[in-house]
């Protein structure tokens, strides 16, 4: 039994305790216990199979799962700060919170929830936000698609960081459709910067972001993303510059696009 097995079949019990008795208290007991936090990493193969626990469940208790899912994201960051055990909870709410996103009652509450969950302070409650979004685009594509391109017109950094780092992900970009709309998000993100007046302290989370994205989307969809890149490093902006300049030194790219980037590289110096 793999480790993410035997913490589902542990979680099993946990949740299904929680839909009898609405006492979450030894579920989140466990989930503490067992984060690695404080510490680099935390459990991610704890958090994934609370999120398939959560989906297990989902259809037929999906009531008490979503409110499950609103106590763990209710925790604040001054009650929850990063990198401690209570973190977690949010991680994991985030988390769950991406089952819902896409064919449930709870649809829109759970997509303006994690809405709001991205501009978050703590940068692990934003990492929960960008994976419970590859969640929804596993499950709907189209509909998680469409609520991005929304998100994007919020004009929040952060939101548009998590919208960058959660279609990023390449088994979703084996999806030409997804790829072809990865990177036309990845456009607009782009306009935004360009047009933007005043690119505030949540900016640099943003262009970090961007820093790995774009080379896993243009590595999805190459001949179109090249292409785009070419014309980033034509503007001669500071910040894009520096972002087509990391993505060129991914070795996604130098590796399978060596003529590509060679040429890419002489263009922005």
């Amino acid at each position: 039994m793999s480790k993410k097995e035997a913490y589902k079949e542990h979680l099993t019990k946990l949740v299904l305790e929680v839909l009898k008795t609405s006492n979450s208290k030894y579920l989140l007991n466990y989930l503490a216990s067992n984060s690695n936090l404080p510490g680099p990493r935390g459990n991610l193969e704890l958090a994934d199979a609370f999120a398939d626990a959560i989906e297990a469940y989902s259809r037929t208790d999906s009531e008490k799962l979503w409110d499950l899912c609103l106590e763990l994201t209710r925790y604040s960051a001054e009650e929850a700060p990063t990198d401690s055990p209570a973190e977690f909870f949010v991680f994991c709410g985030a988390r769950g919170m991406g089952v819902f996103g896409t064919s449930s009652a709870h649809s829109s509450e759970a997509q303006s929830a994690l809405m709001a969950l991205a501009g978050d302070s703590r940068w692990r409650t934003r990492e929960g936000v960008a994976m419970a979004i590859q969640n929804m685009i596993r499950n709907d594509p189209r509909k998680t698609l469409e609520m991005l391109g929304k998100w994007i017109g919020s004009d929040d950094w952060l939101v548009m960081r998590a919208v960058a780092a959660g279609v990023a992900e390449p088994p979703l970009l084996k999806d030409r459709e997804t790829a072809k709309s990865a990177l036309e998000l990845h456009k607009v993100i782009f306009e935004k910067i360009l047009t933007a007046k005043d690119r505030e302290a949540s900016f640099k989370t943003l262009r970090q972001g961007l820093g790995y994205s774009l080379s896993v989307i243009v590595h999805a969809a190459p001949v179109d993303g090249f292409g785009f890149m070419r014309q980033l490093a034509e503007t001669c902006d500071g910040d894009i510059l520096w972002i087509v300049k990391e993505n060129l030194k991914k070795s996604r790219l130098t590796k399978n696009f060596p003529g590509e980037v060679e040429s890419l590289r002489k263009l922005t110096g």
